[in-house]
């Protein structure tokens, strides 16, 4: 079968300048694209055009996805950017714990709301990055949890109401070997990095996604490390 798939065209990565996020915009500058990276640190490398935002400030959000998209347009969004605050609910202060869900969450809502227009012009593609916690639940994640179930639920009900309009996906990532985890106390560190996947494997995932033909939705994808323990 000929691989009749084009480039990703122009895709807004929230969280690019680090993590996952980074390795979406290089793989979609590899294959063809142009990233265009929201995060909270401003890329200096000026490779591809970068925009300096926290995602939990919607109206911020706003007026930079339309700064973003003026020049030629949205084909895609891809939704990275996340934090986490681990420990019991009783033991995580009440600002840290709304602060997760306002990034992870409601940071997701802010950057699809702003870029749906421009998505349905192009007959774009949302990538929605949830977690293994996101369809499972632990102990001392209760913040982290809420806000990927909270992705998942808000992905499913966006592919509903948009069903023709613009293609929404789902990515379900396990652990990841990325900076995510070294902030952390040291009992909410993985113990070694053997059973985390290479980020760069993650963002072979979305361009697979974004890489689909009209028509073809990949509406929930689930990618682990083969030893991963968080899903199912």
């Amino acid at each position: 079968m000929n691989d009749t798939r084009q480039s990703p065209g122009r895709v807004l990565v929230t969280g690019g300048a680090s993590g996952l996020g980074a390795a979406v915009a290089r793989a979609v500058a590899a294959a063809g694209g142009t990233p265009i990276v929201l995060d909270r640190s401003r890329l200096e490398s000026g490779d591809w055009p970068s925009f300096e935002v926290d995602v939990s400030d919607t109206a911020a959000v706003r007026a930079v996805l339309d700064r973003a998209a003026e020049t030629g347009g949205l084909d895609a969004v891809v939704t990275a950017a996340g934090i986490d605050r681990p420990g019991r609910l009783d033991a995580v202060p009440a600002e840290d714990w709304e602060r997760v869900i306002r990034v992870n969450l409601l940071g997701t809502v802010a950057v699809v709301r702003a870029a749906l227009p421009h998505l349905i012009r192009s007959h774009g593609r949302v990538v929605t990055v949830a977690s293994s916690l996101g369809l499972k639940a632990v102990s001392d994640a209760t913040a982290y949890c809420a806000s990927k179930f909270g992705v998942v639920g808000f992905s499913r009900a966006l592919a509903a109401e948009t069903r023709g309009e613009i293609g929404v996906t789902t990515l379900v990532p396990a652990g990841m070997r990325t900076a995510f985890f070294d902030d952390r106390e040291e009992k909410y560190r993985p113990p070694d990095d053997s059973t985390l996947n290479d980020p760069a494997r993650v963002a072979d995932a979305v361009l697979f996604v974004l890489g689909q033909p009209r028509g073809c939705e990949i509406r929930e994808l689930v990618i682990a490390h083969e030893e991963d323990g968080s899903w199912p």
